[in-house]
């Protein structure tokens, strides 16, 4: 199926720009919106960030506030996590787990790993996908991938409430 070559050459292919490959210019927020279009990986315009998302992102400290009203590297880096962890994770999840990641780090080292880890596991996922399957192969794959991302997410939220357990200063950042 040609759709299958798509799926897997995407999955193969499309990754968010690396750190050095941002905008070394600020940006306005439309700016960032039509950016934000292409940065991040999707089938669908479903899950485009908005700039009340933005708003709210900065509103609960999960980016920065704006220097003036324009948006750095630093701000497209973390729309870029924010929007692939938020489709897995709650957002307050997501804030939870950009805190622990930035802690001791910058936020060029963590987009860097980011980029890596995504790297590794869209390569892995591009792997098992054969474009000569037929409509069966389809549904056992399709039911593979799905258990076990709800195998993956189970364990992720359990490794999160570890990590509230052990830093209650973040539990106390949540309630808030």
């Amino acid at each position: 199926m040609d759709e299958l070559s798509q799926l897997k050459n995407k999955m193969e292919t499309d990754r968010p720009v690396s750190w050095n490959e941002f905008p070394d210019i600020s940006l306005y927020k439309d700016q960032v919106l039509s950016y934000m279009q292409r940065q991040l990986i999707r089938f669908s315009d479903d899950g485009q960030i908005t700039s009340a998302m933005i708003n709210n992102y900065i509103k609960d400290k999960l980016l920065p506030r704006a220097e003036g009203k324009r948006y750095t590297r630093e701000h497209l880096a973390g729309l870029t996590e924010i929007g692939l962890l938020k489709q897995v994770i709650s957002v307050s999840d997501t804030g939870l787990l950009l805190r622990e990641e930035l802690t001791g780090s910058t936020p060029e080292a963590f987009y860097t790993k980011f980029r890596q880890v995504l790297d590794g596991s869209l390569s892995d996922t591009a792997e098992k996908i054969d474009p000569s399957w037929d409509i069966d192969a389809l549904s056992d794959m399709a039911l593979k991938l799905a258990i076990t991302s709800y195998c993956h997410k189970l364990a992720c939220q359990q490794l999160l409430e570890l990590i509230r357990i052990n830093r209650p200063s973040e539990v106390q950042k949540k309630s808030k």
